[in-house]
């Protein structure tokens, strides 16, 4: 039996584990709790050489909770469970912004687990970013103000630009707005494990702080979107082939690095469905 070992990247967030075989690792309940309680300590996970199948993907990412089928994301012909992320414009793609995925769902997404299918000669590479830290440096001041707030997530604006960009499929905005209204999320969530507060509001989709006016919004969500940037609640990870990254979306953001225009990137993906942010 191969020792599993966790080797953290930064002093908040991320980690890289080997001495793990994610195609088998479901059969092991001693391996797949480790790696549960390594991602609640470390937020973000990273594999390499692993070479899954699309299947043996699905069935990993499957232990750790229920599919999000994501309305608007092209998903796998084979594996509806599976979405694919094929760019060679990144620019146009709302990837590029930090952002929490699926936010301005009602339940927004637990955590996915991204596959490198092929991958450019030089780029693409994927940041992540703790919202724990994020929250615990603000002054106490500004937490206790933060605490109790609640804020609108929106689809319509990252998926016009993604719709724009070729990454989503086309859709009357009007019948998207009526099916997918804008949702009201705590400013700051705890963790549903944890416990531990975090920094909720992302560039992507959050459009207005509430509880105080439209003005004092208007300053507020930007200083907090421009804090969360912070390099140090970052980690960055570059892909190579049979790279796997496995991160919780309740508490972290990520940012991926449009620099490989002109070639082309494809990732698998699998999400999980969340609970109620609180």
């Amino acid at each position: 039996m191969h020792t599993i070992e966790i080797t953290p990247l930064t002093a908040t967030i991320g980690a890289e584990i080997r001495g793990v075989d994610l195609a088998s690792a479901p059969d092991d309940p001693s391996t797949m709790a480790t790696i549960e309680g390594a991602l609640y300590d470390h937020l973000v996970l990273f594999f390499r050489d692993q070479h899954l199948t699309d299947a043996q993907h699905v069935r990993f990412a499957g232990c750790f909770g229920p599919f999000e089928h994501h309305a608007f994301a092209k998903s796998h012909p084979d594996f509806v469970d599976m979405t694919v992320l094929d760019q060679i414009t990144p620019q146009n793609d709302g990837g590029n912004s930090w952002h929490s995925d699926s936010s301005f769902m009602e339940q927004p997404a637990l955590g996915s687990v991204l596959r490198a299918v092929q991958l450019p000669p030089l780029g693409g590479d994927t940041c992540w970013a703790s919202m724990y830290a994020a929250f615990d440096a603000l002054s106490p001041r500004m937490q206790s103000m933060l605490d109790g707030l609640t804020a609108l997530h929106d689809i319509i604006v990252p998926l016009e630009k993604a719709i724009a960009g070729g990454h989503s499929v086309s859709a009357n905005l009007e019948e998207i707005r009526r099916a997918w209204p804008a949702m009201e999320h705590p400013v700051v969530r705890r963790h549903p494990v944890t416990g531990r507060p975090a920094l909720y509001v992302n560039n992507n989709f959050t459009t207005r702080i509430l509880g105080i006016t439209k003005s004092e919004s208007d300053v507020l969500l930007p200083y907090l979107l421009q804090h969360v940037q912070r390099p140090d609640f970052q980690v960055r990870f570059r892909w190579a082939p049979g790279s796997v990254a496995f991160w919780d979306n309740r508490v972290t953001q990520h940012y991926a690095v449009p620099d490989y225009s002109g070639h082309r990137r494809i990732m698998h993906r699998v999400t999980l469905t969340g609970e109620r942010p609180a």
